[in-house]
């Protein structure tokens, strides 16, 4: 008989293709995903994977035992939700998505006072720049600066994320307009409103540092190491120089969606009401 937990540990590779990922995913180390797939093989009686250095292929059999337990884990999923969708308590613990800037600048004061009226409710924050799934239930509740466009989702617009150029007014009074460096993110956000904006601005002038983190983008500013764009929400109180856009303001929506099938579970209203109110 097969063992779901070899399956379940095949489907993360298969999703994110290669074991450290998947590890990560799963919270366990890779070479438990490792001999987790090498089982499964043995039980299938049939190579899954063509391990090529880091990077690992499907076979065809691969690929096709990983539709079937992508079927089974979508299935599992549902069942999950069901669940939650059935408990009226104000207790458990919700699983929170936002980019990281924004988490630690916007999401604090909301979960202080969620904690005040629910102390039942736990939260976990998960900062990344990728978005995780719901579908998954990498995560119950997702803040995002773009709207989703496919899955049984439930959006709300919750407000506004004004974007500025900044500089230290050191490094500007120092340094002409037409020798200025910028600070962006790193190619894999090249196609946000923002970096494009930036890149448009820039011009033949160069982004001399890139981020993922917009924390380390603030703090390479404040040094006096370039032009940044900035959320508004980020420079206000410090000491640096707003400059104007040339295409004028950039704002970007910000969005909190939620799986449908959860969205009316207590404890997940709670938490989407307390932000509801936070950005407008």
């Amino acid at each position: 008989m097969l063992d779901w937990e070899d399956l379940r540990h095949f489907h993360a590779l298969s999703l994110l293709g290669t074991l450290s990922a998947a590890a990560r995913a799963l919270g366990v180390e890779h070479a438990t995903v490792a001999r987790r797939v090498a089982h499964l093989e043995e039980k299938i009686g049939a190579k899954l994977v063509d391990r090529r250095g880091r990077r690992l292929s499907l076979t065809a059999k691969g690929q096709q035992i990983a539709g079937i337990a992508t079927r089974m884990s979508e299935d599992a999923l549902t069942i999950e939700r069901t669940a939650l969708n059935t408990d009226n308590r104000h207790t458990g613990t919700v699983r929170v998505s936002a980019p990281p800037a924004l988490a630690t600048a916007l999401l604090a004061e909301p979960f202080v006072r969620l904690r005040q009226r629910h102390p039942g409710i736990n939260v976990v924050v998960i900062g990344e720049t990728r978005y995780a799934s719901l579908g998954r239930r990498e995560a119950d509740i997702a803040v995002r600066m773009t709207r989703p466009e496919h899955g049984d989702l439930t959006v709300t617009k919750i407000g506004d994320i004004g974007f500025s150029l900044y500089a230290d007014p050191a490094y500007l009074a120092a340094t002409r307009e037409a020798d200025w460096s910028f600070v962006g993110y790193e190619e894999t956000m090249a196609s946000s409103p923002q970096e494009r904006m930036l890149a448009r601005i820039a011009a033949d002038r160069p982004v001399a540092i890139r981020a993922t983190a917009l924390e380390f983008q603030l703090a390479t500013v404040k040094a006096g190491g370039g032009v940044a764009l900035l959320p508004d929400f980020m420079a206000a109180g410090l000491n640096l120089t707003r400059l104007p856009l040339p295409d004028g303001p950039l704002t970007r929506e910000l969005w909190l969606v939620v799986h449908t099938d959860i969205k009316d579970v207590p404890m997940i209203r709670a938490v989407m009401d307390e932000l509801g109110g936070k950005a407008r």
